[in-house]
């Protein structure tokens, strides 16, 4: 499915519709952020620094308000949770670190995985009940490269690897939307999860991989190959706004998705594993505490 040349003035009005929008205070969350305002949208920026989500917020104007949130403490999530006292129309999993050295969050989870995955697991079955619509959780072409050890989520018993737990991360994030529209289907709830990629697009989070090689590397291909950011969040704005079947997954429609405009994509065959994805559920169900809450 594609609407050729998709782009952010094709968003249908948005008044009276309220997003969370988690890493909103610069990069693709930015934009998004920007874009849905612009159509009249209620913002939640969901941000781990509040004071640069502020400078953010004020230059993007409209309906927009700022809101702590660390996705690598469960404490944080569950906070923000609490204070979260209104409807949801669209939850926006957006924030997520990429290549950083071996690290762990408050709570001990491997870096990758418990921001980018556990953190967004947490947060979405937290405010599940409030939610209307859509949940919309960001992956990236490097799910494909991406293995899941359920034995070893943490890469305690294993060498690690920073691109390989960034790919674990982002083929988690895919299995996650999978299983979560299984269990949303069973209950019978209206609520739709999708998934979306920006393909290879230029924001700053190559920029924080805390590797000096790595970084110069990303900089010369976000000069050479990647598209601007404003592209690369389209096909989030499409997963958001537009009617699309369950589960679905959106990217770029350009060579090997890495530029272009917002079509629905496929994904690796690891990604499409219903026992897998049913399996990192429970696993990461059992590590957070934190269960399905419809019934």
């Amino acid at each position: 499915m594609s609407r050729d040349t998709w782009n952010a003035t094709d968003i249908t009005p948005q008044t009276g519709r309220h997003y969370i929008i988690t890493g909103a205070n610069s990069g693709l969350g930015l934009i998004t952020a920007r874009e849905l305002a612009r159509a009249g949208a209620t913002i939640t920026m969901a941000v781990r620094n509040v004071d640069k989500g502020k400078v953010a917020a004020a230059k993007i104007g409209g309906d927009v308000t700022v809101e702590e949130l660390d996705l690598a403490d469960l404490g944080s999530i569950h906070r923000f949770a609490d204070r979260t006292d209104h409807d949801i129309d669209v939850l926006i999993n957006n924030a997520g670190i990429m290549f950083v050295p071996y690290g762990k969050t408050a709570d001990g989870f491997e870096r990758h995985i418990g921001t980018n995955h556990l953190g967004h697991y947490a947060l979405t079955n937290l405010l599940l009940p409030r939610i209307q619509e859509k949940v919309v959780t960001l992956s990236s072409q490097a799910h494909r490269r991406g293995t899941i050890d359920l034995e070893d989520l943490q890469w305690e018993n294993r060498k690690y690897s920073p691109t390989g737990a960034y790919g674990a991360s982002k083929l988690a994030n895919l299995l996650f939307s999978l299983e979560l529209q299984q269990r949303l289907t069973a209950t019978g709830s209206d609520i739709v999860s999708l998934s979306s990629h920006p393909g290879y697009s230029a924001t700053n989070l190559q920029s924080h991989s805390e590797s000096r090689p790595a970084e110069l590397l990303m900089k010369i291909a976000n000069r050479t190959v990647a598209q601007p950011a404003d592209m690369g969040a389209l096909p989030t704005l499409f997963a958001a706004t537009e009617p699309l079947p369950p589960a679905s997954y959106v990217g770029p429609d350009g060579l090997y998705e890495f530029r272009g405009y917002p079509t629905l994509v496929g994904r690796s065959k690891a990604a499409s594993n219903l026992d897998l994805a049913a399996h990192l559920w429970e696993k990461s169900e059992d590590v957070t505490g934190i269960g399905f809450p419809l019934q």
